[in-house]
């Protein structure tokens, strides 16, 4: 039987608008030219569907151009550190406090720049804007004579690049970083304009301390009936649903836990027409699902020595039943080195490595949900019950089900996710 061209095009329609949607939420700053070109041309063709969406369910804002798609996301709470901004290298180190006051200068720079500008011209301006007293006093001063300096300014300098903010015309960062030559930039101004995403601009924001200001920066407007009202919670917690591995209950207010309970089925059903994502409703929270495991950028469980670590302890946090220390997760480090050595990295396996290894393990399962910290160590989170050891249930014919052996998720897999590092 023939499929109607109709249902044909309606099927292809609603393909390209969710890999256009899925696009904007792996990356919300996308040019037209560029590894995203292709999901760019679908962004424009859907750009007024999409807009509609997100600003309807989310309260983002969607602007696109000839040359760039921005998607203006904000979290749906700032109080998660475990996402930070990375270094465009294979390292991808996170972004210290240093480099993110360097990050605001740069820009701060760029924005009263010329069309090019060279990073030692970019390092002067940056240095004049960190005269500010401001700075001094929170103990932030910057030359950018040190090496290490230079070394922050040029992983600043490879994220403006990364997002299209700049582009390289002639020569190199580790020129720059060693003293021995300079770089010439490119300066994309419109792109430049629309990289902050807030609610309030900077300039408007009158509270003193850092958590005062980063309230005004994302505060709603003024809430005056309880259809607004409403529409803000659904908003919030769809944020919340696309942005969080997992949405816990006990995470929420009474008012949002009540409109979740009874808006559940319509919030996850748009979001999944949206993106394609599987709800997973469990009794603690609600987990958005990728079946395509390309909308995060974090992964459990990964290959190699760190990701079969991680997996290992995850196991052994999801059968403790409560708060482990630093130093527990230290010493079974050590001796799963002695089990599992022979498939690990040499640096893996000697002496005090077991500090960085567990260290790098809690901050992917801090920031997949699964685990938080606290002052004495870790606290195991619901959804990490999916890594404890279980119990088979073997059932044998014309006989009643017997519990023979432990097993897990985990040790099926870890094994052969070593064998890749």
């Amino acid at each position: 039987m023939t499929t109607p061209l109709g249902e044909v095009l309606d099927g292809r329609r609603a393909a390209e608008f969710q890999k256009a949607a899925r696009a904007l939420l792996k990356e919300p700053l996308l040019l037209a030219q560029g590894p995203y070109a292709d999901e760019f041309r679908l962004i424009r063709q859907h750009a007024a569907e999409l807009g509609d969406w997100f600003d309807r369910n989310t309260g983002w804002s969607l602007r696109v151009d000839a040359e760039a798609a921005r998607l203006r996301r904000t979290p749906g709470t700032s109080a998660d550190p475990t996402h930070p901004a990375r270094e465009a290298s294979r390292a991808r180190a996170p972004f210290t406090r240093r480099r993110y006051v360097l990050l605001c200068l740069a820009l701060a720079a760029l924005e009263r720049g010329e069309a090019q500008i060279a990073l030692g011209r970019l390092a002067e301006q940056v240095v004049l804007e960190a005269a500010d007293p401001h700075l001094a006093a929170a103990g932030l001063e910057f030359t950018l004579e040190r090496r290490d300096e230079r070394l922050d300014l040029a992983a600043v300098v490879r994220l403006l690049l990364r997002h299209g903010v700049l582009r390289r015309v002639a020569g190199d960062e580790e020129a720059y970083v060693s003293g021995a030559g300079d770089v010439l930039y490119d300066v994309e101004r419109r792109v430049l304009a629309g990289l902050l995403a807030a609610r309030h601009g900077p300039s408007l924001i009158t509270a003193d301390g850092f958590e005062e200001r980063l309230v005004e920066l994302t505060t709603e407007t003024a809430l005056d009936s309880e259809e607004l009202r409403f529409r803000a919670i659904r908003q919030k917690l769809t944020r919340r649903l696309l942005d969080d591995p997992v949405l816990y209950y006990d995470g929420l207010t009474d008012e949002e836990l009540v409109y979740l309970t009874r808006q559940r089925a319509f919030i996850t059903a748009r979001i999944g027409e949206l993106t394609g994502l599987v709800p997973e409703v469990r009794a603690e929270g609600i987990a958005m699902v990728d079946p395509l495991d390309d909308l995060t950028d974090v992964r459990m469980p990964e290959q190699g020595t760190h990701g079969h670590v991680t997996l290992l302890l995850a196991e052994h946090l999801a059968s403790a039943g409560g708060e482990v220390s630093r130093g527990v997760l230290e010493a079974r480090v050590r001796e799963l080195a002695v089990e599992h050595g022979g498939f690990w990295s040499k640096s893996a396996k000697q002496s005090g490595a077991e500090r960085e290894l567990v260290e790098q393990a809690l901050d992917r399962l801090t920031a997949l949900g699964l685990a938080t910290r606290t002052p004495g160590g870790v606290v195991p989170l619901p959804a990490l019950a999916r890594y404890a050891v279980g119990e088979t249930v073997v059932v044998e014919p014309g006989g009643p089900a017997s519990r023979t052996s432990r097993t897990s998720r985990t040790s099926r897999t870890s094994q052969r996710k070593a064998r890749a590092s």
